[in-house]
């Protein structure tokens, strides 16, 4: 089985900071995959918006970058998103995956259960 555990999510104001935290078991997690943050707002796709690879180049989507830095711990099978000055447009559940977007098996599509950020004016 592979499992994805996002946390770290909260209730913050304008302005504010948060980190994300991403912990992976199973054959997800490796040193040859890219791994990345996905986020969905209500009534919108859900959209990648950070994503870092084997060689810990990264990617950010225009409407965050500047705000956000993606890492990776290979030791811990864990991934951070580091998030400030944050927007209430930043509102999303946000989600962690890999390549292929979404890492997959057999058919079979592996997402967790994402953490909420809300953000207050």
């Amino acid at each position: 089985q592979v499992l994805i555990v996002e946390s770290g999510g909260g209730l913050v104001q304008a302005g504010g900071s948060l980190r994300l935290s991403c912990a992976v078991f199973g054959s997800i997690f490796s040193s040859h995959n890219d791994m990345g943050w996905f986020r969905q707002a209500p009534g919108k796709q859900r959209e990648l918006i950070a994503r870092i690879s084997s060689s810990e180049s990264t990617e950010y989507a225009g409407s965050v970058k500047g705000r956000l830095l993606i890492s990776r711990d290979n030791a811990k099978n864990t991934i951070y998103l580091h998030m400030i000055s944050l927007k209430p447009e930043d509102t999303a559940v946000y989600y962690c995956n890999a390549d292929p977007w979404p890492y997959t098996i057999n058919g079979r599509e592996y997402w967790g259960q994402g953490t909420q950020v809300t953000v207050s004016s």
